[in-house]
């Protein structure tokens, strides 16, 4: 049985990542988001994931600066990392294009955010009760909170009957 809860990781003690590196030879950008972004990013997120993460990245998109960045390339957004959008010292949500997905943005986008917390006075982050447990671990050295599922996310609403259908 996979392993399920929130993890902690040491903000102070980030590993190197090599995607810096792929991304910036692939053209693509890894930037903060900018305010007047706030509903084409809103758009984008709402069209391929689901109106919770939109929710949170608008909540990352209120806050000055704002606390989610942006892969882009070619003017054309194929990701987003967002942090403090469900709690303070909160990594996530987070989500790729499925046309990019497996060449690195997802962990260009993670590191980049995860600095910007280190860089806001974050010594730690918390990633909520992500699905990829072992991925955390093996490349953050992240540890799983014990007794920390469903955490905050206990007893939450759930989406209209036409939102879940949207998802489905």
């Amino acid at each position: 049985m996979a392993k399920t809860g929130d993890l902690l990781v040491r903000l102070y003690d980030l590993p190197e990542t090599p995607a810096d590196a792929r991304m910036a030879a692939a053209g693509i950008t890894i930037r903060r988001a900018l305010p007047p972004e706030r509903y084409a990013v809103r758009d984008w997120i709402l069209e391929r994931f689901n109106p919770y993460w939109g929710g949170e990245a608008e909540m990352a998109l209120s806050q000055f600066p704002t606390t989610i960045w942006l892969a882009i390339k070619d003017g054309r957004l194929l990701g987003f990392a967002c942090h403090d959008a469900s709690a303070r010292g909160f990594f996530g949500p987070t989500g790729v294009d499925e046309s990019v997905r497996g060449q690195g943005v997802g962990e260009a986008l993670l590191f980049a955010t995860l600095r910007g917390m280190r860089e806001a006075g974050y010594a730690y982050a918390v990633i909520g009760d992500p699905g990829p447990v072992e991925f955390y671990q093996k490349r953050l050295d992240a540890m799983l909170i014990p007794k920390s599922s469903p955490g905050i996310y206990r007893g939450m609403l759930p989406l209209p009957a036409d939102a879940e259908a949207q998802q489905g």
